[in-house]
């Protein structure tokens, strides 16, 4: 009777399984699904009784190069990863044989038909965007699969040789497009102050002789300078006044006589 109390024991330590507190455990009896076990230690009958664990931790999917052709025929590589984690572990094992497998698959495709329906600046400069998009197709997809995708992110886009050099060429004309408009644009406002200037000047006598005098006072400190003055209008037009005043006066006294 005492040999048979070695064998109880060992039957029932082959009995009992342990599920960690990251997991879900499936049992099956007599290959139909039971129930769902929760963490810790469970009693699973051998020979009539078998069980699965599944993580439910968020995986971290490393989605390969894949070549695709942009909207507007450009031929690049491009990789993502995804963030997924399991919400029904029932479903994970009875509706798809190898989840991990097929959610990479299905994120290949999807990828690289996100890519071919945006051009490539679309690519370049929206890819929160692109990338929000694919993770709503997979993760429509994958809701009958009792997954659920956390977050799709876009690594890495390797383009051609040649089509780096002709966005290289079309950001320096970019930037001399800038720099063209911001000087022609530093022109047009010194235009304006010199218009302002001069009309200040026009209308204040003696301000051009005094901007004159100016001016030869600061060549003046350099020696080595070849001074030309120049003789303000203001000068010369006086001059004419003076002359028109002579001929006046040499015609009233003419008549005079």
């Amino acid at each position: 009777m005492y040999y048979l109390i070695p064998v109880v024991i060992i039957f029932l330590l082959t009995c009992i399984k342990q599920v960690d507190a990251y997991e879900k455990g499936l049992l099956f009896t007599m290959g139909k699904f039971s129930k769902i076990l929760e963490p810790g230690w469970r009693i699973v009958i051998p020979v009539f009784q078998t069980f699965r664990k599944v993580d439910v931790r968020t995986k971290a999917v490393d989605v390969p190069d894949q070549n695709a052709i942009t909207k507007d025929n450009v031929s690049i590589k491009i990789n993502a990863v995804i963030y997924y984690n399991v919400f029904d572990a029932k479903k994970v094992i009875l509706e798809v044989e190898n989840y991990f497998f097929a959610v990479s698959q299905l994120a290949q495709t999807t990828m690289r038909n996100a890519v071919g329906e945006v051009t490539l600046d679309e690519l370049l400069s929206e890819r929160e965007k692109i990338s929000d998009n694919i993770r709503n197709i997979i993760d429509k997809a994958t809701d009958s699969w009792g997954i659920k995708v956390e977050n799709v992110e876009l690594k890495d886009v390797s383009l051609p040789t040649e089509m780096e050099r002709v966005i290289a060429k079309v950001a320096e004309a970019e930037r001399e497009k800038a720099a063209i408009i911001t000087k022609a644009n530093g022109e047009v406002k010194a235009a304006e102050n010199l218009a302002k200037a001069a009309d200040l000047m026009s209308n204040s006598p003696g301000a051009l002789h005094l901007r004159t005098l100016s001016t030869l006072n600061d060549l003046s400190s350099d020696q080595s300078n070849t001074v030309i003055f120049a003789v303000p209008l203001e000068v010369l037009r006086s001059f004419e006044g003076a002359n028109a005043k002579k001929i006046v006066d040499t015609v009233l006294n003419s008549k005079t006589k």
